[in-house]
């Protein structure tokens, strides 16, 4: 599903959130899923995300908004906000 999505942003979010969804470890699911998304990003020399201006609360609750309700929208948000603060801050 993922590999399918040729625009490198889609692949990106979509490693985070799915890797997060189906919680393939015992631990570091969603720690894992940022390492991914960013190793996807960097693959095709874009900035990696930090997440670190993001409130753990927000982050909580869009997670659970996908993973209730199959609602990717206010993740997309975070994701956008994300990568437009690392090109702000860092470059």
């Amino acid at each position: 599903m993922i590999h399918s999505k040729e625009n490198i942003f889609e692949r990106a979010l979509l490693a985070l959130v799915l890797i997060s969804y189906i919680q393939p470890f015992m631990d570091g699911n969603k720690r894992t899923a940022r390492i991914v998304s960013n190793a996807i990003l960097m693959n095709d020399n874009y900035c990696p995300l930090s997440f670190r201006t993001v409130d753990s609360i927000d982050y909580k609750k869009a997670m659970l908004l996908f993973y209730e309700q199959n609602n990717i929208s206010k993740f997309k948000e975070i994701f956008i906000n994300q990568f437009e603060f690392a090109v702000k801050t860092y470059f």
